[in-house]
């Protein structure tokens, strides 16, 4: 029998505060406004040979802190060294439990709404002390926009998006007169800060996260 993780240690897994978090939002104060697991994410945005968008491929790095939480009850042959196989049974709970969160990923072609179906190709990575997450999120139907735009981010702000400062967006199979701009939360985030903050205090919490969105948006002739 392979690796598994224990019954017990279930709770400890990826993204398990998340449902207490959001089933305490409606009362939260100020002080939960902050992230708890902080993400160093890369994205590729894919395209299939007819120049549709056919998905985004995700690899997100967590903090320290969280994968040696995560990593908890995770029986391996080696001490401290964590095969694709010894992680595959939390992998799995990952992405099943992204599920319940919209993958943290928002996308619109054309200005409507586009949505994705279950992640496939997904394998957790150890190193540097850090857990990786890989996983493809296809779109249930492919886009043929001249526009697609893109979101990374948290609503509850739980967990904080940072892209890697090195290649942080590529698009793979894009057509080549296609064009991308990738924004960072930046300084018009501060200067609107206060005014968001006010709101969360006074009970509007239920998309703070927004203001600190990774945007990606994706112009095709």
């Amino acid at each position: 029998m392979g690796p598994r993780v224990r019954g017990n240690d279930v709770l400890r897994v990826l993204f398990g505060l998340l449902v207490l978090l959001f089933a305490l939002s409606a009362g939260a104060s100020y002080a939960e406004a902050h992230p708890h697991v902080w993400i160093t994410a890369r994205s590729e945005v894919v395209y299939a040979p007819d120049g549709s968008m056919t998905g985004v491929r995700h690899a997100w790095t967590f903090d320290d802190m969280f994968s040696t939480y995560a990593l908890q009850g995770i029986e391996t042959k080696t001490k401290g060294v964590y095969t694709r196989e010894d992680l595959a049974p939390l992998a799995q709970t990952n992405v099943e439990s992204l599920k319940d969160f919209a993958y943290f990923t928002f996308a619109k072609a054309d200005g409507k709404k586009a949505k994705f179906t279950e992640p496939v190709d997904y394998f957790l990575e150890y190193k540097d002390s850090a857990l990786t997450l890989h996983f493809v999120l296809p779109l249930k139907a492919p886009a043929t926009s001249k526009q697609l735009a893109l979101e990374v981010f948290d609503p509850s702000y739980f967990i904080d998006f940072k892209f890697d400062d090195k290649d942080p967006i590529k698009l793979v199979g894009a057509p080549a007169a296609c064009q991308m701009q990738f924004q960072r939360p930046n300084d018009e985030t501060a200067n609107t800060q206060r005014l968001n903050e006010q709101n969360f205090m006074n009970g509007d919490n239920s998309n703070y996260g927004a203001m600190f969105a990774n945007k990606i948006m994706v112009n095709c002739p």
